[in-house]
């Protein structure tokens, strides 16, 4: 949206009393409220570009947890151990869960 800076500014009584008209003409416009349009619809219809990614193929090498990492008990993510906030009864948690 594009802001003309040279425009005079208006005060917090001229925006308040443009405020009051609104809700009085969106008192009179008992339709204003009502919407016809169906969100899935409206939402199978769109599509992003690039988005296709059918034709994509994703390889990803996935290691074993190491011996200087945890798995936390809370989120199940693997940390390096110096995250490691507390070990209560052999349940291992990392320092973002325990705050």
């Amino acid at each position: 949206m594009a802001t003309d800076y040279d425009a005079p500014r208006k005060t917090e009584e001229d925006l308040s009393e443009d405020s009051i008209q609104e809700l009085q003409t969106r008192r009179s416009d008992k339709s204003s409220g009502v919407v016809d349009e169906d969100e899935t619809e409206a939402a199978e219809g769109f599509e992003l570009p690039g988005a296709d990614l059918s034709g994509e193929e994703l390889s990803v090498r996935v290691l074993p947890r190491q011996d200087d990492e945890f798995t936390c008990s809370s989120c199940f993510l693997v940390h390096h151990r110096s995250q490691l906030a507390s070990e209560k009864g052999g349940r291992l948690i990392c320092t973002e869960c325990a705050a």
